[in-house]
């Protein structure tokens, strides 16, 4: 007879159980968790002294989530709520973060999971995960918009969730990483510069700085900056995009599934929703490299490019005296969140492309030593 195993106590359990009060969880629900969440919070010495002395800018690494991606702090509480209401399978449309915490979290809860990617457009790094977390991954000869309107409908006619960020839990998971920034920082920052690609992420951010500020956990609430790849940038256009083209697959999204949302997060904290160049985004992933020694995938890099684009307009010198609310801020300096969204493993090829490749020697000290300069 096989024992039981004692029941190993953890200083940190995921979000569901840290924030549990804030979710829509009960003792019923089986709490599917790979500890996700708990990403530090980094601060920027490089782009806070570029900016100037009143302002201190902050990474928020989300890829340091479990399957590399900010979209475990959703996955965990739709999977959960999934399995809570009887369902034995989860679904969903990628571009490849969502795959991979989908099926890693499936394979978690003892679920099936199935997976629509658009066919050579998803990075190997994300496609890798989900293969061999069992998913059943199939390529379509379309876009994103394209699978995700067959996943609606296979999960409105059959008995399998879909954990696309249409799912609301997948928002209430995500608002979790506004309450750590929160209770990292004791108040809310200024700015809050982010990507945006199916647009949930936004939603859930501003969603969740709403319910804190509304307990009282904070005073104020950020403006939030979004910002498309030029190439994939509808709402920036104003008008779906057919063939979206970028380098971040991440946000190659031509018609997001949380475009109002967005937007309404946009207006209601009197923020933006912009788009910056694949060019303006390599050079912020490589800066964020270089200098903070941070590996983030194209997409993530976004929110930095964004950054820069708008400090070069004077942006942040413009607005940073007033609040959404038209209050002062008594603080001296300004605070500026950068959400980086996905680790930079998700999409090596794009590193090793982006890089020169390294240069072949003899193999003896004499030449080592002459190349690195002694």
């Amino acid at each position: 007879m096989i024992k039981k195993p004692k029941k190993i106590t953890v200083a940190y359990e995921g979000v569901i159980q840290r924030y549990r009060k804030y979710l829509p969880v009960s003792k019923r629900t089986p709490v599917i968790s790979l500890q996700e969440g708990d990403t530090p919070l980094i601060y920027s010495v490089y782009l806070s002294a570029y900016l100037g002395d009143n302002y201190e800018v902050f990474l928020k690494y989300e890829g340091l989530n479990p399957t590399g991606s900010f979209k475990d702090r959703g996955m965990t509480v739709a999977v959960s709520k999934a399995k809570e209401e009887g369902s034995d399978a989860v679904i969903c449309a990628s571009t490849g973060n969502t795959s991979a915490s989908a099926s890693a979290y499936a394979a978690k809860g003892k679920m099936r999971s199935v997976v629509l990617i658009p066919e050579g457009a998803i990075a190997l790094g994300k496609l890798a995960q989900a293969l061999i977390h069992g998913a059943y991954v199939l390529a379509l000869k379309g876009n994103f918009d394209d699978a995700l309107n067959i996943v609606k409908e296979i999960a409105g006619k059959y008995p399998i969730t879909l954990v696309n960020s249409l799912n609301p839990y997948r928002i209430e998971g995500q608002k979790t990483a506004s309450f750590e920034i929160c209770d990292y920082l004791s108040y809310a920052p200024d700015f809050q510069i982010m990507p945006v690609g199916n647009a949930g992420n936004i939603t859930a951010y501003w969603k969740g700085y709403k319910e804190y500020k509304k307990l009282g956990r904070i005073k104020s609430l950020p403006r939030m900056l979004g910002f498309q790849a030029k190439g994939a940038a509808p709402i920036v256009r104003g008008h779906p995009i057919k063939n979206p083209e970028t380098i971040a697959t991440a946000i190659r999204i031509g018609n997001p599934a949380s475009w109002k949302q967005a937007e309404l997060a946009r207006d209601e904290s009197r923020g933006l929703i912009d788009m910056v160049s694949d060019k303006e985004i390599i050079a912020a992933y490589k800066l964020l490299a270089a200098k903070e020694g941070i590996f983030v995938e194209p997409a993530s890099a976004s929110s930095v490019a964004g950054l820069l684009k708008l400090n070069s307009k004077g942006y942040f010198k413009r607005k940073r005296h007033a609040s959404p609310a038209g209050r002062l801020y008594s603080r001296r300096k300004t605070t500026i969140v950068c959400i980086l969204t996905g680790h930079g493993l998700k999409d090596p090829d794009r590193a090793i492309k982006s890089i020169k490749k390294p240069k072949v020697l003899p193999a003896t000290l004499k030449a080592v030593v002459k190349e690195i300069g002694y």
